[in-house]
This record gives structure tokens, sequence and C-alpha cells, in this order.
């Protein structure tokens, strides 16, 4: 299959995994911020195949990991009323809040849908005109588009029973949170690919303007991602950051003008709270004032409790890249896939359940 296969070749990783052996040897520590990275490089078993001087590090690059348990509780009571359907995609329905999870409360009676476009919610509203049916907007830029589209859709077919729960994120404000961070110590950045075709390479221009922070633009297949990390290494051990694209094949400079363009028509950035990196001014999106009425929060008046993370649980500083999963106490024993207590074992893209499930714990 072209552009997936040509990337995946042995010779051709066999290759760049030697190029990138014969680079020097000061160390270099790069954090992958997106978690579909982060399971590519333990899938593809890219850690064992690094020289010992280049470390990875995970990041937040999971909007499932970062919603904070108080949103995930909301849900979770929102979803326990009779007159409500929830529509959400699935990774989102497994996830515990401070006390049950999704799945928990469809088990017990609640009306939960796992949907594969947000636009499936607005055929469940019509055919359910006596229920409120909600779809849980939860994600990055990258799903965004999609759910304004679907809100601008409710509006043109007038579906008054359809609305979001609004919890999007956006990425260039948590990197700069973490860049003031001084726990965090990081050489260079393995920037989100799929975010990056929605709102181009230079949004993380400033990366390194003004933090002086080697930064590139990374596909998802083995190769992407050694071509990547040798770039990274060579700025750093040049001492000249850089900004630069390794996936251009879809990713450009600007972007896709017109699905910004359509996010922008519906919502408008507003501060938001991130699980283990607290709240992050203009990091978050709600709907416009002319699409409130698409607004479940503002609909029913909803208010959102404060988070708290589980007993043990060190979720928020693995997110941080500060700790490794192996580092929490309950990393496998209390908390395991089958039996998640924090949300980055629960989902995919997940750093423990990468660690977990690929078995690296060196």
């Amino acid at each position: 299959m072209r552009y997936v296969d040509e990337y995946r070749g042995a010779d051709l990783v066999h290759t760049l995994t030697e190029k990138l052996h014969a680079l020097s040897n000061r160390p270099v520590r790069i954090m992958e911020v997106c978690g579909t990275h982060t399971m590519s490089i333990f899938k593809h078993g890219l850690r064992q195949m690094l020289p010992k001087n280049v470390q990875l590090i995970s990041g937040p690059g999971c909007p499932v990991c970062v919603t904070p348990s108080g949103v995930i509780d909301a849900f979770v009571e929102l979803a326990g009323r009779p007159e409500v359907i929830i529509t959400t995609f699935g990774d989102m329905i497994r996830v515990p809040g401070t006390g049950n999870s999704l799945m928990q409360a469809k088990a017990a009676g609640a009306d939960v849908n796992i949907v594969y476009s947000p636009m499936d919610s607005l055929t469940i509203a019509e055919q359910n005109p006596d229920k409120l049916v909600v779809f849980l907007s939860v994600g990055f830029e990258t799903t965004t588009p999609t759910i304004a589209a679907t809100i601008l859709e409710a509006d043109r077919r007038k579906i008054g029973n359809f609305c979001v729960f609004p919890a999007n994120k956006t990425m260039p404000a948590p990197l700069k949170a973490l860049m003031e961070d001084p726990k965090l110590q990081v050489d260079g950045l393995l920037c989100p690919g799929h975010v990056s075709i929605i709102s181009g390479s230079e949004i993380y221009r400033f990366l390194v303007d003004d933090y002086g922070i080697a930064c590139v633009v990374a596909g998802f297949e083995p190769t992407d991602i050694l071509l990547s990390i040798i770039a990274l290494v060579k700025q750093v051990q040049e001492d000249r950051p850089a900004l630069e694209n390794c996936y251009g094949r879809v990713v450009t400079a600007e972007g896709n003008v017109k699905a910004r363009t359509i996010v922008d028509t519906v919502f408008t950035q507003v501060d938001s709270e991130w699980r283990g990196l607290g709240s992050i001014k203009s990091s978050g999106l709600t709907l416009r004032e002319e699409y409130s009425s698409f607004d479940i929060i503002k609909r029913l008046d909803i208010q959102i409790a404060p988070s708290s993370e589980p007993k043990g649980c060190r979720c928020g500083d693995v997110l941080k890249g500060i700790n490794q999963p192996p580092d929490c106490p309950i990393f496998g024993n209390r908390c395991t896939p089958g039996s998640p207590v924090g949300p980055c074992m629960v989902s995919s893209e997940g750093t423990c359940a990468a660690w977990y499930r690929y078995g690296d714990l060196n």
C-alpha cells in the first residue's frame, strides 16, 4: 500500500538505525507529544533500536488522558438522566472519573452509544425526537472540524434535540506550559502529525523562537519516526534548533485552511483544565454565542466539580513527562488495561497502556 509499506521496509529501518547510531553520543531527550506516536514507537520496537544517549519520553498527546476527572464525572451524571442519550467515541467509555465510568453507567441502564462520526449522532437524534442526544466533544484539532461541521448541519436541519458537551482542547498552549515547567528537561519535540494536518506546522514556530527547542513534525510509520529522531538529534548536537517538517506528504506550513475556518465559525477559545497540567489559558474550545443552543453545559446549567486524581495514580506526572509508567506504584498491579485506575491506562493511545501492552519496562 503506497505511503504505508514504503515507510515500513526493514532494510530502510536498518539503514536509518545505523545512521542514528553513527551520530555523536551527546545525550538527547526527546518528547513525543502525540499518543499515536507513543503507540507506534512501542509497537515497532523503536525504543530498543535507539542508541543509549537518545531518550524518549511521552507527553500529553492523548485527549482522553488529559480530560479532567470532574468532566468525566459530569459525563456520567448526564448519562444517568432518563431523557438523555449519550454518543461518544470509543476511547472515552471506559475512562473512570472519581467514581464510575460511562461503561458502568451503561451497564446500570444508561443509554450510551459509541459512534464513529459525530454525524451519526444526528441520525440518532432524528430517530429519537423525545430524547436529548448529547455528543461528548473530546479531542484535539484533528477531530474538532468534524464536530463543528456536525453542529452546522444540525443547525441547518433544525435538529433541536441534539447538543454537544464541549471539552475540546488545542495543542500549542500546553506545549508552552510544558516548556515553562522547570521539572521538565527536554531537548526536542516530535510534534504531532495528525494535529498538524489541520493546524499546519507553523503553529510550533514559537517553541524554536521563544524556547530554543528543536521541533520536527513527524509521521507515524517506523521510518517516519526514525527520520524525525535523526533530524532532532542533528539539531541538538549542532546547537541549531529549528522547525522541520518530516511529514511533508500530508502536512503543510498552513494546514487545512477550510477545516480551520469551519472550527473558527463554530468555536471560540477559552481557558481549560488539563489533567496533570492544571488550567491553561486559551487551550480549550467552547461554542460561540450564535451556536450556544447546542451547548449542553449552558442548556442544562451543568456544574463541573473540581478534579482529583485516584489515590496512588501518577497519570498527571506521566502526562507531563516527569515520570515513566513503571514509576507509578499501582502500574501493572492495581492498574491494568482490564481494570484501569487512571486514563493513561484506559486509552488506546495512553502511555501506560503502551508500556503495559508491549512490555518495555526499560
